[in-house]
């Protein structure tokens, strides 16, 4: 777990009822619960800081850092997706992004990997297809300064669910229940509010990496066994059995 990844994890899952702000001795202790020490800690809040994330704010319990109007916009979109708060029902239609490539290496790559995280995938060379309109799509393309031609197809002869790899992701959901499976035995009762932190805070952190690969396509184009519902299910259930302990843990570490 890297430690700007795992800031994200805090400001988005832990800090929005804080106004998405904290001292950095807390933002410190709190991840020092799952294993990331201070140095890397403060190393990553200043690469947030200078990419924009974060901006530095003067707190009573001192020097402290809040996440940035354009950080929150997105953290709300992924916290809505995480616990899957969007609108599931489909129109039955296609959304088509016809993406002119930007020039850079880097922001091709970039490009990519923000395309796939909003549930686009690529049908053909340059043009992505989701089964939803993507709010996201605008700031995505402005971050590497590209545009694209937007269409909406009411069929796609086949289905292009091919465009995603089904398999592997219902591999990593059937992965991902047995090692929930596992990581929850051994925290089914915490011996403290620090262990049901840590505890909650790796369950969210594994499966916030679905955001990468599933578009979360609609339920008439998905198995009836597909295993994404059952690990969907575990998930929401002991997030929330770990939620009041948790929070204890980040009051004691905040306030």
């Amino acid at each position: 777990m890297h430690a700007r990844s795992a800031l994200f994890d805090v400001y988005g899952d832990h800090l929005r009822s804080r106004r998405s702000q904290a001292p950095v001795a807390g933002l410190v202790e709190l991840l020092e619960a799952v294993g990331i020490q201070g140095p890397a800690v403060r190393t990553a809040i200043s690469r947030m800081v200078a990419e924009g994330a974060l901006e530095p704010v003067r707190l009573d319990a001192g020097r402290g850092y809040r996440a940035t109007e354009r950080t929150i916009r997105w953290l709300d979109d992924v916290s809505a997706r995480v616990y899957r708060r969007v609108d599931r029902d489909w129109d039955g239609n296609w959304y088509l992004a016809l993406v002119h490539p930007p020039a850079e290496r880097a922001d091709r790559a970039r490009l990519r990997a923000d395309l796939a995280f909003i549930g686009y995938a690529e049908l053909t060379p340059h043009t992505w297809v989701s089964p939803f309109p993507r709010s996201e799509l605008t700031e995505v393309l402005q971050r590497v300064r590209t545009t694209a031609r937007l269409a909406r197809a009411d069929r796609i002869e086949p289905e292009p669910t091919d465009a995603w790899d089904l398999a592997e992701l219902s591999a990593a959901y059937h992965r991902f229940v047995r090692d929930a499976d596992a990581m929850l035995t051994a925290a089914s009762e915490p011996v403290s509010d620090r262990d049901a932190f840590a505890t909650r805070f790796r369950l969210v952190h594994e499966w916030r990496k679905f955001l990468f690969t599933d578009p979360g396509l609609p339920d008439r184009l998905l198995p009836e066994d597909w295993p994404g519902r059952e690990a969907e299910q575990l998930f929401t259930a002991e997030a929330e059995r770990l939620k009041p302990a948790s929070d204890r843990f980040v009051a004691h570490c905040l306030d």
